[in-house]
């Protein structure tokens, strides 16, 4: 619910990211002949459809028609079923994976929590923390600044001195820790969190969802994909349910939750054999992006 400022005038939401029916279609090279050769992906090039049908290239259709608009200061959870597109339109939103159709409009810079990019294994985890720092446009006094911060947020060092070793000695927790303390210390305009809220114990969790809630105070935006529906309700006021690629429902949390569990046989179980139609309200067009985007 937006502020009201204290004439009573209801305050104006800021759109900080519109998908107007976005559709996003990865190609899987088949064993077509002429696969690899040079001629073979110029003609890939200039007779896409044709050259792809010959080569047994599979088109898999991974986000259909999807349009939302979020607002400054929301935070919006992604649900779905395995391999329902969460991941991929959350890419898509960072500006890592182009669009089949549609279009995505950002205020500000998306962010996608994981500098997984930057990151080096043979780096120790002091030299990562500088490297992720500069990756997302932070100036090394900022990072010099945030460091023991960073740390310490991460747990690292909680049972030795292990911020000194290089990451490849980690643990997949402690290096997703340590991902998300470099993302979190930086406020971002939008930041995308992908599981993060599901690495390690209930401490950590804990701290994360209180950073993604200062995170908000300073009038970001954050997305959060999640399979746990706790971590979704502690953090989020609204959720995005996507099931095979399209938006299935859009609204408050506990309401579209509510409905998932119904479809998902509840909390922490598999899928269903047939989906039956949800009873909130569905997912509504978004509006053309405004002028100011």
């Amino acid at each position: 619910m937006a502020d009201t400022p204290a004439d009573n005038t209801p305050a104006e939401r800021v759109p900080t990211v519109v998908a107007d029916g976005v559709d996003i279609v990865y190609r899987v090279n088949g064993t077509g002949a002429g696969r690899g050769s040079a001629t073979a992906a110029l003609n890939r090039i200039l007779r896409r459809k044709k050259t792809e049908k010959a080569a047994g290239v599979r088109r898999v259709h991974a986000v259909k028609n999807v349009s939302f608009v979020a607002y400054r200061g929301e935070a919006i959870g992604l649900i779905g079923t395995n391999g329902s597109g969460k991941s991929t339109l959350l890419k898509a939103v960072a500006g890592l994976l182009p669009v089949e159709n549609g279009r995505i409009y950002t205020d500000g810079q998306p962010s996608l929590l994981g500098v997984n990019a930057a990151l080096m294994n043979d780096l120790t985890g002091e030299r990562n923390v500088y490297l992720g720092g500069l990756a997302m446009g932070m100036s090394r006094a900022q990072i010099k600044e945030r460091y023991q911060e960073i740390v310490d947020f991460s747990g690292i060092n909680d049972k030795g001195d292990f911020i000194t070793l290089p990451m490849r000695t980690y643990s997949s927790g402690m290096a997703a820790r340590l991902r998300f303390s470099i993302a979190a210390a930086k406020d971002h305009d939008v930041l995308l969190v992908d599981e993060a809220l599901a690495t390690g114990d209930r401490s950590f969790q804990k701290r994360s969802e209180e950073r993604i809630r200062e995170l908000r105070e300073h009038a970001g935006t954050v997305f959060l994909v999640s399979h746990s529906n706790k971590s979704i309700r502690d953090t989020c006021d609204r959720v995005l349910w996507l099931e095979r690629g399209e938006l299935r429902m859009d609204g408050p949390t506990d309401e579209v939750l509510k409905e998932y569990e119904k479809f998902t046989g509840g909390p922490g179980k598999g899928a269903p054999k047939a989906a039956p139609k949800p009873q909130a309200k569905p997912a509504a067009a978004a509006p053309k992006a405004p002028a100011a985007l």
